[in-house]
């Protein structure tokens, strides 16, 4: 036990190491967490004390991998707001609803070109589709762009995309993890998932008024305890639904969004998102056998040239058609392109459910790339434009709004 411990303290000091060099390279967590983790695990070597094979603290840092999960879930619904959507407009349900669907319909095409199954193809449609929230937001605040004319295009686009995400997971855990095995059996088990989401929905926008009142506790203490329980009781009721308990997460956060609390949840949610957060991404990339990348590179890196132009496309219809002008929309498509949590996160329910082993180093060469490829494309916005732009020939309309980088 007293190794085990020593594991996982280990674990944690790199993960701390990778953090702090990240943070000064002013960069994503995501891609040196994984990298970080294929680098030690099963073929990493013993170094005197110093086990980085983790074997006998495996499923113990995997166990708080999965708590990372319910956290970044959790805080999405409680982000996440059907009101919100619906106040910002045509504009906004025009450009998610062009980015979700180019994104799907060729991952799917995509999917079936190397011969996939049904479900395989469904899984890889859904990683193409899902932006990385946490990315994004994060490359808008460190190139200070959130005061940009496109930047509330941007993040509504993104919210459009997380509720396709919330609709997708749900109908894909009632497929894989539902176990049926007839068509009756299928829609059922679908069915539930659906009505289960609904259910939660149907909360958020009617019991509003009771939820305030349970969680109108005035000690922080009794606060965190009864929300955490609440959150990990209700993640894990979902799976005896065969519901994926991300799921779980994602809907109780959505309930309390609309509540009084929901500020006072996000202060005290953030710091357990940002560190079992941290520990997810390790634990993944501690999963991967780096020798197996190879199966899936020409695989992820047509994923990846498929994901630039087409999210580069949908950016520019959304902005034009928000009448935008080339260069704001030019850099709606170089922001939303990074991917991250949520493309691992549908990765993985495709491997809970026994799906081909290929979408584990596939979903980890293409977030790793994406995730570095994303954020530096979006600060060298400025120049690509200008590349574009001699080549297409954009006339620019004579707006008077802020349009940096």
């Amino acid at each position: 036990m007293d190794h085990m411990i020593f594991e996982v303290g280990t674990a944690l000091m790199l993960i701390a190491l990778a953090s702090v060099l990240a943070g000064k390279l002013k960069f994503s967590i995501i891609p040196f967490l994984i990298v970080l983790g294929m680098l030690v695990g099963p073929h990493a070597p013993t170094i005197g004390i110093f086990d980085f094979k983790f074997i006998e603290s495996q499923s113990i840092i995997e166990f708080l991998g999965r708590i990372g999960v319910l956290f970044l879930l959790f805080y999405l619904g409680l982000e996440f707001s059907v009101q919100k959507l619906i106040k910002s407009g045509k504009n906004i349900v025009y450009g998610g609803t062009v980015y979700v669907i180019l994104n799907f319909v060729l991952g799917i095409g995509y999917g079936f070109l190397f011969g996939l199954p049904l479900y395989e193809v469904l899984i890889i449609a859904g990683m193409l589709s899902v932006s990385s929230s946490a990315i994004v937001a994060k490359v808008l605040v460190d190139l200070r762009r959130t005061g940009n004319s496109e930047t509330e295009l941007i993040l509504g686009m993104i919210l459009f995309d997380d509720i396709f995400l919330a609709v997708f997971l749900s109908v894909m855990s009632g497929l894989l993890l539902g176990g049926a095995t007839s068509v009756g059996a299928t829609l059922l088990s679908v069915s539930i998932s659906i009505g289960y989401m609904l259910l939660f929905f149907l909360i958020a926008r009617k019991g509003t008024p009771i939820l305030n009142k349970i969680l109108n506790i005035s000690s922080s203490e009794i606060f965190i305890i009864v929300v955490f329980s609440s959150l990990f009781f209700i993640a894990g009721f979902s799976e005896t639904l065969h519901v994926a308990e991300a799921i779980g997460a994602l809907l109780f956060g959505l309930a309390l969004s609309e509540t009084e609390h929901s500020k006072r949840i996000e202060h005290l949610v953030v710091p357990f998102r940002d560190f079992f957060g941290a520990i997810f991404f390790f634990s993944f990339g501690l999963s991967i056998d780096p020798l197996a990348l190879g199966d899936a590179l020409w695989m992820a890196l047509g994923a990846i040239l498929l994901t630039v132009i087409c999210n580069f496309v949908a950016g520019m219809m959304a902005g034009r058609n928000a009448g935008l002008s080339h260069k704001s929309s030019a850099n709606i498509g170089l922001t939303i392109m990074a991917r991250g949590e949520f493309t691992i996160i549908v990765a993985n329910l495709g491997i809970a459910g026994g799906l081909a082993p290929i979408l584990k180093p596939f979903s980890a060469l293409y977030v790793l790339v994406l995730a570095i490829v994303g954020p530096l494309l979006t600060k060298e916005s400025k120049h690509i434009y200008k590349v574009l732009n001699k080549v297409f020939k954009w006339s620019e309309p004579k707006i008077n709004v802020k349009e940096n980088g």
